[in-house]
């Protein structure tokens, strides 16, 4: 292929030969070598200035020669005879020389730059023989690779530089057959061979080139396999597919043959083609560059027009076995390649979570545990930096009125058992203060695990996170489930077998907890030391023996939300139970839900749990706890007023009459007495604080159980009514029948379970169930300030007036509903083609109940008259 660029250096080099005197050459020149240039002007003063031209020791005839001929110089075509085809153009008595070897052929890719080609070799090759590497100069390994005595004279040095070589052209003498030449030259490379100093292994040869070389600079690099087509020699002819016999006869000169792979018979690819393999690249170079353009005559079977050969490098195909076997076998493959992302993972992150979880245990990241930090607070203990030191926060009196359950708590983690520790009581109870401000106070390895947040987050990745986040397991990648479950999807859609890359929310739950029991377990052990009596004892018998030792979990808000997230306290009981039995932990379990047994028997079956249930603060002890949060600040303002004679609002004390009457109303519970003292200390009388608290719990009432968004009550488990039902008979008696409840129209005739419903009313702490030889037996109110609450509601007539009415419109409908049944089955009665004494008692009973029905909607009917003008006319 011949560039714009090469066309007009040739008619520039065409115009200067004519313009130009020419350079006189001794008589003796014989040969003279002639590198492609882009300047032909530089390139004949290089010529000059390095004598790059040889002569032959033996004198061609050149008696028909002119003397200006003689001394002419010669031609510097790039490509002889101006052609323009990509070829070069051989006239009589001129043949061609393949010479390979002559360039290193690992960097043909490298010097083969995109924006150069072989036209600018002759810069390069002045280059290399200007400096220190001008051994490398192709020229001088082209010169001595043609000996002086051989009867030739060379016109032109073409190289080519992806191939490693170049071509020689010659001309030679009319009695001198070519391919005596070839052999000449063949035997004297043999005998005397020409190594590069880049090719100590392997010498220079040489081809005659029998074909039309191709000067082609296209992104084509050699390789050792050939595709050698069957072209026509001229358009209008059939070609013929040769045989292998002849292919190897041609090509078998130029090196040994690895393999001859005709075109399969059934293939339509036209030309016909076959593939020739040879075991060196350096043997298909010169086969190509030798063959391509060769016309094989009818003789060797080429057709009686002949069959040209249009050869081109063939990029081989990797039998990668391997490979394909692991993408054919996707159900085998897969499963292995999860099998070892999990075993990695485990060898990798394991170890690395395991140490976090033991640093969350120990508190080691806890800045106020450390030792530093003690020894400053104990060092300023005595004086202050700056305010007034911090206050006890009055619940001394508390825990000293539990004292004795807290030693209880402390002793039974003293003990070695293979149980639970459960604390029960009601919200606002001080369960998980007393247990770890009093209890676990000044306790090494403690392990809180709150489940209100876990139970409470969105998704299966959100949940993972905050689990990891309680035991202080990291680093978590709850992403990467979402990806896995992806890839899982897609590969059991395209394969039909599950590849197993994403991990179930169970299994990911059961990884985190095994994680941390490892953690508690080197916990446990951290501090033992070899030189003691026991030391002689196994990690198991060690933990056995001193119970003392084990970590303590404290696992908060069990329970909470049973119904929608049952999974997770299973896998929490189960972990528990596991961490007991080994002899790992201790675990105390803080619940508000009297139903705590069920799911810990089934983790821990056959075990007596160790229960405490912690219940609302007697009244003399709820009023010391509100004085003692009182104390500090009466002191402080009887100092204010001895010692500033400016009048400042003081603080006024409680009336001890008013503060026993509302902690009978208020009840015992810490966090409705903290709510108390909060206003009491803002000035407010204890009368005037009960009452703003008691509405602001009714109306919190009114929110979420009586007047909430319709959207809202889908997704709770009682209806308004059920909840209206409950405050208002709770309003009128202080305590109600269980199954008079149950019975009642409000949860007898609603859609949902009555049951359900309560248990659901009782888990928010609107009521409260009390049993009796495990039977619910009575119902009150969840804590005395709620029937405080629904005391003031069912003081407000529009309220209750709208919530009878929407009562009464509720079992209305469920007595209609009860009318068509009756009606359906008496018309179906009705039917029939006579009526038998067997069937006058049915109708005599639906005739009943439905005069009875019908009595109680007209009844209701009435009463939502009533109801209606109450509505219409109050406020």
């Amino acid at each position: 292929m011949i560039t714009r660029q090469g066309l007009a250096l040739i008619a520039a080099r065409r115009q200067l030969l004519l313009s130009t005197p020419s350079v006189s050459l001794p008589l003796s020149l014989t040969a003279t070598s002639l590198v492609r240039s882009r300047s032909i002007r530089a390139t004949a003063v290089r010529l000059e200035a390095s004598a790059r031209a040889w002569a032959s020791t033996t004198t061609l005839d050149t008696s028909s020669a002119s003397p200006q001929s003689s001394s002419a110089a010669p031609s510097l075509s790039s490509e002889p005879d101006g052609d323009t085809s990509g070829h070069i153009a051989v006239s009589t008595n001129e043949a061609i020389f393949f010479i390979d070897n002559i360039f290193p052929l690992k960097l043909s890719s490298v010097l083969f730059r995109p924006w150069n080609t072989d036209h600018d070799v002759a810069g390069l090759l002045e280059r290399f023989e200007s400096s220190s590497l001008g051994v490398l100069d192709p020229i001088r390994i082209v010169k001595s690779a043609i000996p002086e005595d051989l009867p030739i004279k060379v016109t032109e040095i073409l190289p080519r530089l992806k191939d490693g070589g170049a071509y020689v052209k010659f001309k030679y003498d009319a009695n001198i057959d070519p391919a005596e030449i070839e052999a000449t030259l063949a035997k004297r490379l043999k005998e005397h061979p020409v190594k590069p100093c880049y090719s100590i292994w392997s010498g220079v040869t040489a081809r005659l080139v029998q074909g039309t070389p191709w000067l082609e600079d296209l992104y084509r690099y050699p390789t050792s396999l050939l595709r050698v087509e069957f072209v026509p020699p001229n358009p209008g002819s059939n070609p013929e597919e040769l045989p292998e016999e002849t292919i190897y006869t041609l090509f078998r000169k130029y090196g040994k043959i690895a393999d001859i792979i005709p075109q399969p018979t059934d293939s339509k690819v036209i030309p016909r083609y076959a593939h020739v393999g040879f075991p060196l690249i350096r043997d298909a170079i010169m086969a190509r560059n030798c063959m391509h353009g060769f016309v094989v005559s009818e003789a060797f079977g080429g057709g009686q027009k002949g069959t040209k050969l249009r050869l081109s490098y063939e990029k081989r195909v990797k039998a990668n076995s391997i490979w394909n076997w692991l993408t054919n076998h996707p159900r085998v493959v897969l499963p292995i390649v999860a099998a070892l992302l999990a075993g990695l993972s485990v060898v990798i992150f394991d170890p690395v979570r395991e140490f976090f979880v033991k640093l969350h245990i120990q508190r080691s990241l806890d800045i106020k545990d450390s030792k530093l930090y003690k020894w400053f607070k104990k060092q300023t203990g005595n004086f202050s930096l700056g305010g007034p030191k911090k206050k006890g926060d009055g619940l001394g009196t508390v825990w000293q009125h539990r004292r004795d359950v807290i030693g209880q708590v402390n002793g039974w983690l003293e003990e070695t058992s293979d149980t639970f520790i459960v604390v029960t009581g009601p919200k606002g109870s001080g369960k998980i203060e007393m247990i770890m401000n009093q209890s676990l106070e000044g306790r090494k390895n403690v392990l809180k695990l709150d489940c209100r947040p876990i139970v409470e987050a969105r998704g299966e990745a959100s949940t993972l996170k905050r689990l990891a986040a309680a035991v202080g397991y990291r680093p978590i990648f709850s992403w990467a489930n979402s990806i896995s479950s992806l890839v899982d999807l897609a590969v059991q859609s395209t394969t039909g077998v599950k590849a197993g890359f994403s991990e179930t929310l169970e299994s990911q739950l059961n990884k985190i907890l095994q994680t941390t029991s490892s953690a508690l377990k080197a916990a446990a052990l951290s501090d033992r030391d070899k030189r003691d009596s026991d030391s002689h004892l196994a990690d198991d018998a060690y933990l056995e023996a001193h119970p003392e030792r084990r970590p303590v979990i404290v696992v908060d808000n069990f329970l909470h939300k049973n119904e929608e997230n049952g999974l997770v306290y299973e896998k929490i009981a189960e972990w528990a139970a596991s961490v007991v039995q080994n002899n790992v932990a201790h675990v105390i379990f803080l619940t508000t839900d009297t139903a705590y047994s069920k799911p810990l028997a089934k983790a821990l079956p056959d075990r007596i749990f160790r229960t405490i249930s912690l219940s609302d603060l007697a009244p003399d002890v709820a009023k010391k706890f509100i004085l003692n949060r009182l104390r500090d600040q009466i002191a402080d303002e009887e100092n204010r007023s001895d010692g500033d004679d400016t009048e400042k609002p003081l603080f006024r004390r409680p009336d001890l009459a008013q503060l026993d009457e509302c902690i009978k109303t208020l009840g015992g519970r810490l966090t409705d007495l903290e709510f108390l003292a909060r206003r009491l200390r803002t000035g407010q009388t204890p009368n005037q604080a009960v009452n703003d608290i008691v509405d602001e719990t009714a109306t919190d009432i009114v929110r979420v159980f009586l007047l909430g968004k319709p959207s809202d009550n889908d997704s709770k488990k009682w209806t308004p009514q059920q909840a209206w039902h409950l405050i208002k008979s709770l309003g009128q008696t202080p305590s109600l029948r269980y199954n008079q409840v149950v019975l009642s129209p409000a949860f007898s005739s609603s859609t949902i379970d009555a049951e359900t419903a309560l248990e659901s009313l009782t888990s928010s702490e609107l009521i409260a169930v009390k049993s009796y030889q495990g039977r619910p037996q009575v119902i009150t109110a969840g804590k005395p300030l709620h029937q405080a609450a629904f005391a003031v509601l069912l003081r407000d007539r529009v309220l209750k007036a709208k919530m009878d009415l929407d009562t009464l419109a509720e079992v209305s409908k469920a007595e209609t509903r009860s009318i068509d049944k009756v009606e359906a089955e008496l018309s179906l009665l009705g039917s029939l083609p006579r009526q038998t004494g067997e069937t006058a008692g049915r109708i005599t009973f639906l005739l009943a109940k439905l005069e009875a029905s019908q009595a109680k909607i007209s009844k209701w009917d009435q009463e939502m008259v009533q109801l209606k003008k109450i509505l219409n006319e109050e406020y």
